[in-house]
């Protein structure tokens, strides 16, 4: 076996060693400056910081239509949150879709179809697609010190509407801010794009269960958003800098639409392929931010344990600990049957208390109860 030996500056070396077999073996470098990405340092641990960026995991319904104004929240696919802002009078479907890159794994994507146009958007109309990221799993990014990483982003695109977007990084304990533009090049194909976000050696990122880094995607912005200077590095957030470059209105037209899938956000200056989880780690990863409970066949019942003081009571202990203690909710069109309980939650489990035996009245197959930590 033959081999080469790089040595460092110092006692450190690189040995690069030929296998024993047969034949030719390439490797092939990025064309790109900075640091290269190899198995060896993306294989340990999660390395894409966004979570359900394949966007397989949708525990609320594959579908909400007529998201507009005062709809914020999340709605369909999990970690991905509709956000507008000003007094936008358009609307959008949000789903579930099976339009995905083709040979590229991928089996969803998220789709904002517009239903109703807004052809001019008000100074303070903005139309955005948000995911957060939890404070304390971003402490290796080493914010606020000279070693603070620098962060590649990259998914997949498609839309009808060609034009400069914008994607917005926002920083939720310092209130800082960073915007890069990127193009949809050609109309209804899938094209891939790779975003690098500089590091903040400035401002750190609290280590705690709270909102730390938004990543955001800008489908449509007024000038109170888009008429200051462009912050490719991170600076204090002002909203004339928020979204530079943003020359796409995906309202303007009832036949536009945008479909995104593969977010990557990952350590270091190159984009390395998706990081595919099993279906169990991500829905799991979902769940501690949002979890359901469906009811069966014919319907769910609680099962209710005899207390003293002649309560009943039924705990639903969470298959996944929450980031807070979560709120609970009935699913859409279930009703309590037979008695109202007193509900108590911790992050592990919510207690339902009454006087009286009780149930839920749900469709065959709904959600029956929802739990939701959300950022």
């Amino acid at each position: 076996m033959s081999s080469i030996v790089i040595q460092g500056d110092t006692s450190g070396s690189i040995t690069v060693e030929a296998p024993s077999v047969a034949g030719t073996h390439t490797l092939t470098l990025p064309k790109a400056t900075g640091n290269i990405a190899t198995d060896a340092t993306v294989g340990l641990g999660t390395k894409n910081l966004i979570i359900n960026g394949d966007m397989r995991i949708a525990q609320r319904g594959t579908s909400a239509t007529g998201l507009g104004n005062g709809d914020n929240g999340y709605h369909t696919i999990d970690r991905w949150q509709f956000f507008e802002s000003g007094a936008f009078t358009g609307e959008f479907t949000m789903s579930q879709d099976t339009d995905v890159p083709s040979g590229k794994g991928f089996s969803h994507s998220l789709k904002f179809d517009c239903t109703t146009a807004d052809t001019t958007l008000a100074s303070n109309d903005s139309i955005r697609i948000y995911h957060k990221l939890e404070g304390q799993n971003l402490q290796h990014l080493k914010y606020g010190t000279s070693s603070a990483e620098t962060l590649t982003l990259s998914f997949w695109v498609k839309s009808n509407k060609t034009g400069s977007y914008t994607a917005f990084m926002y920083e939720f304990d310092n209130a800082y801010q960073q915007c890069h533009t990127f193009t949809v090049d050609t109309a209804d194909t899938w094209e891939k794009k790779t975003i690098t976000i500089n590091p903040d050696t400035v401002n750190s990122i609290d280590n705690d269960n709270g909102a730390g880094l938004l990543v955001s995607f800008i489908i449509g912005a007024g000038t109170d958003f888009t008429s200051g200077t462009q912050r490719t590095d991170w600076t204090a957030i002002l909203n004339a800098d928020s979204f530079v470059g943003q020359t796409v209105n995906l309202a303007d037209s009832t036949s536009n639409y945008i479909n995104i899938t593969g977010v990557q956000l990952e350590v270091g200056e190159n984009a390395t392929p998706f990081e595919y989880r099993m279906y169990s780690q991500e829905l799991a990863m979902c769940q501690r931010y949002f979890e359901v409970s469906y009811s069966g066949s014919a319907g769910f019942d609680i099962v209710a344990v005899y207390r003293a003081a002649s309560n009943y009571r039924h705990w639903w202990d969470f298959k996944v600990e929450k980031r807070t203690s979560p709120t609970i909710a009935l699913g859409s069109g279930a009703t309590w049957g037979t008695s109202t309980p007193t509900i108590t939650v911790s992050a592990n489990r919510s207690q339902f208390e009454s006087s009286s035996l009780f149930n839920i009245n749900a469709t065959a197959n709904t959600i029956s109860l929802s739990a939701t930590a959300e950022l």
